[in-house]
């Protein structure tokens, strides 16, 4: 197993999101996590995608279903037709709604247990 976590600025992610996954043809798992204002931050996100990565691989989900959904959530958003800072992963309709969830719990456990509060952390993430 190799994974590689890296920030990188928000500007070169595929679209806008503050973290991202693929897994190269030889396994490598590569995550992008968009440069916020400190490491712990940075950490959370990637934590986050390192869990739904591995949820959607072990369930069939690919990166391809999940960048198609989140790709038009986020047209739908520049339309004005879906809520400005809500998730593509916790859409009911999402194909990896229930692994964003759980990723997600995990990364509000990790951020309590490490003193981030999770108001200031959204806001950094929804500043991006």
């Amino acid at each position: 197993m190799k994974t590689i976590i890296e920030t990188v600025p928000h500007k070169s992610q595929l679209y806008d999101t503050c973290g991202d996954w693929r897994t190269d043809p030889d396994g490598t798992v590569r995550i992008r996590v968009s440069a916020l204002k400190n490491e712990d931050y940075e950490f959370l996100v990637g934590l986050h995608e390192l869990v739904e990565q591995h949820l959607c691989k072990r369930r069939g989900i690919t990166t391809q279903s999940v960048d198609e959904f989140d790709i038009e959530f986020e047209k739908q958003r520049e339309k004005s037709l879906t809520l400005s800072n809500a998730e593509p992963g916790d859409n009911r309709f999402a194909p990896y709604q229930n692994e964003h969830c759980i990723a997600t719990g995990i990364e509000r456990v990790m951020a309590a247990a490490i003193g981030v509060k999770w108001s200031d952390y959204e806001t950094e993430i929804n500043s991006l």
